[in-house]
This record gives C-alpha cells, sequence and structure tokens, in this order.
C-alpha cells in the first residue's frame, strides 16, 4: 500500500519561505508523475507543481519563479517543494501526489499558513 506523509508547514510572513517534504513508501510500480497540490478554504483543489517521468517539469503560473520542486530518486522517492517569497494568497493545505502503475495516490496533506 502507498504511503505519503508530508510534513513542513507552518505559519510563516509574507516574503518568507518554507520546504515542504514528502516521504514515500509502499511504491512497486514505475512512478510516472510526482506533484504538490493545494486547496485554500472554499477553493477546489490546484495544481502548485509537477515532475513528471524523464525529469520535466510544470508550475502553477502563480507560483512560477517562486517555488521549485525536486525528487529523491532513490527507491524510497521523497518530493520537495521549496517555496520562497511566500504571499498570503499562497496559504492552503498542500497535498503531496504520487502516480505509479495503475495508481494516484495522496498524502494527507500540510497546512501552509502566510501572514501580512
Amino acid at each position: 500500500q502507498v504511503q505519503l506523509v508530508e510534513s513542513g508547514g507552518g505559519l510563516v510572513q509574507a516574503g518568507g519561505s518554507l520546504r515542504l517534504s514528502c516521504v514515500t513508501s509502499g511504491i512497486i510500480f514505475s512512478i510516472r508523475a510526482v506533484g504538490w497540490y493545494r486547496q485554500a478554504p472554499g477553493k477546489q483543489r490546484e495544481l502548485v507543481a509537477t515532475i513528471i517521468s524523464g525529469g520535466n517539469t510544470n508550475y502553477a503560473d502563480s507560483v512560477k519563479g517562486r517555488f521549485t520542486i525536486s525528487r529523491d530518486n532513490a527507491k524510497n522517492t521523497a518530493v520537495y517543494l521549496q517555496m520562497n517569497s511566500l504571499k498570503p494568497e499562497d496559504t492552503a493545505v498542500y497535498y503531496c501526489n504520487v502516480i505509479s502503475g495503475p495508481y494516484n495516490s495522496w498524502g494527507q496533506g500540510t497546512q501552509v499558513t502566510v501572514s501580512s
């Protein structure tokens, strides 16, 4: 069973930085994509950043130039999201996502709150 555990969220002032981590376990199929999504109160979950197999990255326009997604390619893949120049509108629950074989797996989420 695939498990994803996020950490690194918290409260930060606008302009500050946070680094989210996602540690995975139980992955037995080849990973097709890893990513971070977020969901703010009253809004739908949205893509923040992804890495697809081959290494290509994709970012939401709202975070380009401020956030960086990276991946540790060891057997137990870890996924990171470095968030700089944070804005109040970045406040949300951030979710790790891994697509491996036929499975689309999600973590439990970590809260990021940016104060103005």
